[in-house]
């Protein structure tokens, strides 16, 4: 029995760390969006994406069917594509370094990805903005899912 009720005090601290991390991760979640220029990021936005991924972020028609590259059209950035699905930073770094590297960084081989590069034409200052600015489009609820994908 005292084994028993060391092991249940045992693994009530585990929780309680637990609990505490996920809280803690939870709560910083998409830090890196607080506190934004979301005016700056719907000028840039409108000055870098909108020509593939619409003015209105509504992407490319038939965004899930394949070029004859073998890449796929730019999708929505609204609430109808995917980008909700996709962790923040992960975002970032597709942004700053284009599809096919941050692909390759994370072991994505055998795929084109036509997102090209801003890294040099876009600071970080500038990404996180746009990003920021994608988000705010969603609404609570979508944003709520969003900060989970961390």
């Amino acid at each position: 029995m005292q084994k028993l009720t060391k092991h249940l005090k045992s693994m009530t601290h585990v929780w309680i760390i637990l609990l505490t991390i996920t809280t803690a991760t939870q709560s910083n979640a998409h830090h890196e969006l607080e506190g934004r220029d979301i005016e700056h990021g719907a000028q840039l936005y409108q000055d870098h994406c909108a020509s593939c991924h619409g003015v209105n972020l509504e992407g490319q028609p038939n965004w899930r069917d394949f070029n004859e590259d073998g890449s796929l059209p730019a999708p929505p950035h609204d609430e109808t594509g995917h980008t909700w699905h996709h962790d923040t930073n992960m975002l970032f770094e597709y942004t700053k370094l284009g599809g096919q590297e941050a692909l390759r960084r994370v072991g994505v081989k055998n795929y084109t990805s036509g997102m090209p590069a801003f890294d040099g034409i876009l600071t970080d200052q500038d990404i996180w903005d746009i990003l920021a600015y994608i988000r705010s489009t969603w609404s609570q609820e979508i944003q709520d899912l969003h900060a989970t994908r961390h």
